[in-house]
């Protein structure tokens, strides 16, 4: 006994001959219908020109109005307005009075009668066009005023055109784009079934389960990966990108096809992206993220593409630098316990040799020293972590033999930052733009660091200026790029601190500059809205060190 085998499902091909064909007649139909109404609408808008021209013509006529002016008006504009009628292609002419009252009319019977429709702009000097139903039917009409010589209202005339008759010339315009639309469905049907049957050979007959299959696992596959996944072809356009890339990329919309330079990524990741050479865990930076970057390029006798590969170590970075920010609080404490322990000793060895009054003299001017410092402070920015980061940053510039003050002109007080920006953000950018002035005034004569933190208008500004050698104006807008520095590259590199405080500062939309400080040295300058606005995007602040960058 044989089992009938079930039927195979039709082949994608013959799929999308089936819907294509069903497609390009609904096309059709609908552009005829659009056509039509089109048309129609456009022979309306003609006649309602063409009555508006024959009527201002008549109105506009001085044998018009001289018969007006008569004693029996109709025996004069009855003939004329048969004329006009014949010569203008119009299907009725009607003069009135201005009580609306015919002189003239196709039908000798309605002359007398009150003409119906619309006259109330007409009688203020207006000329319109209306739709009406008349005594001839419905038409497209003009009504214009005939006014004399002291632009009073004598008469009005209306002109029109049957709807019908539009119907009639709009009638053999369809014919033609009929005939026009089965030639078109015909020349498509056919065009459907050749590049159908070219397709049916490409997917070698496989039905759309097949392919649906097929496609369901490559996405899957793709979309599963965390890490970002970019690939480029040959002139550097995204031929595939997953999840993961679109968001540690930041961008979003159709990217497939566009060239990598289009995508406004940071100068030095496009950089990395177009080098035909590989790149091995390169760090970059982008608006609010820490990436890690390789490529590979994909080569078969010619370059066809590079593979990308990206991690976000945002957090990773940012956990190294609140390290780093834990190890200078820990080196300031540690200074000011051996510098604790040095005027303990002075104060013990004081009383050993019978000083007592002395001891105690010593022992309260430095008390009274230290607090005079956190006063200033805690006065000056009252706002607990960035005034607690100054403290520290004042204790680790003292140990290097740098000053570290905080001008007159701050003041910051406790609840003034709204929600949208974090004391975290302002440590990333405070913390780094102090150690790098330290840095710079470390070994100057006199080397001092000067911080003010204030308010102006709705803006937060943050000011460090420093006595060191400034910043040669040519490398002005290099400072900020990730990888610049003025200092040798050391064990972790350089170049990552700038960088970091530019990131944290076009999040928040502020702006972030250099110039020459007054005394010497370099100043930067932030400014930061304080309004409430919602940040995107993983905070990315870190705290490190790294001299002009």
């Amino acid at each position: 006994m044989r089992i009938p085998s079930l039927p195979r499902p039709r082949s994608l091909a013959g799929q999308l001959f089936a819907m294509q064909a069903v497609l390009i007649a609904v096309l059709v139909a609908g552009y005829a219908l659009f056509t039509y109404v089109s048309d129609r609408s456009q022979a309306e808008e003609a006649a309602a020109r063409q009555a508006t021209a024959v009527a201002r013509s008549v109105a506009d006529s001085p044998s018009v109005r001289a018969a007006i002016g008569t004693p029996d008006p109709t025996a004069e504009l009855q003939p004329y307005a048969l004329r006009v009628m014949r010569d203008t292609d119009v299907d009725f002419v009607t003069i009135m009075n201005p009580e609306g009252i015919r002189w003239t009319h196709p039908d000798e019977t309605q002359i007398g009668q009150r003409f119906l429709g619309n006259t109330a702009k007409a009688l203020k000097g207006e000329s319109f066009t209306e739709t009406y139903t008349g005594t001839l039917g419905a038409s497209v009409r003009a009504v214009t005023p005939i006014e004399d010589d002291d632009r009073h209202v004598i008469g009005m005339v209306s002109a029109g055109i049957k709807v019908e008759s539009i119907s009639h010339r709009v009638q053999d315009q369809v014919t033609a784009m009929l005939a026009v639309a089965v030639g078109a469905l015909a020349l498509g049907a056919i065009g459907t079934y050749v590049i159908n049957a070219s397709l049916r050979r490409h997917t070698h007959g496989m039905n759309a389960a097949e392919l649906s299959a097929m496609h369901d696992y490559h996405q899957a596959a793709l979309h599963a990966v965390r890490e970002g996944l970019l690939m480029l072809d040959g002139q550097y356009r995204v031929a595939l990108i997953n999840d993961g890339g679109r968001e540690l990329l930041g961008v979003s919309g159709e990217v497939v096809g566009r060239s990598v330079a289009e995508l406004r990524l940071p100068a030095p990741l496009t950089g990395a992206l177009l080098a035909s050479e590989p790149r091995v865990d390169e760090v970059h930076l982008t608006a609010d993220r820490v990436l890690v970057v390789n490529t590979s390029p994909v080569s078969g006798g010619e370059r066809r593409g590079t593979v990308v590969t990206l991690r976000d170590v945002t957090e990773l970075q940012s956990l190294m630098g609140e390290l780093d920010s834990e190890r200078g609080f820990t080196q300031a404490l540690r200074s000011q316990a051996h510098e604790a322990a040095n005027r303990l000793h002075t104060v013990v060895s004081l009383i050993e040799l019978g000083r007592a009054e002395e001891a105690v003299d010593f022992a309260t001017a430095e008390l009274e020293l230290a607090q005079a410092l956190t006063d200033q402070v805690v006065a000056a920015v009252s706002e607990p972590v960035l005034a607690a980061l100054l403290l520290g940053k004042t204790a680790q510039a003292n140990e290097r033999g740098v000053e570290l003050v905080v001008s007159e002109a701050s003041g910051l007080d406790d609840g003034l930052l709204p929600e949208s920006l974090p004391a975290r953000d302002l440590v990333t950018i405070l913390g780094n733009l102090i150690d790098n002035a330290v840095d710079a005034a470390q070994g100057s004569v006199r080397g001092r660091v000067t911080v003010t933190a204030c308010t102006e208008g709705d803006e937060l500004l943050l000011r460090v200026a420093d006595t060191g050698a400034g910043v040669d104006p040519a490398h002005a807008s290099l400072v900020f790029e990730r990888g610049f520095s003025t200092k040798p590259a050391g064990p972790g590199g350089r170049g990552l601190g700038l960088a970091l405080v530019r990131q944290a500062v076009n999040r928040h939309e502020g702006t972030l500059s250099v110039a020459a400080a007054e005394g010497g040295g370099a100043e930067f300058v932030v400014r930061l809205p304080l309004r409430t606005t919602a940040v995107s995007g993983t905070s990315g602040s870190v705290s490190g060190t790294g001299g002009r960058g």
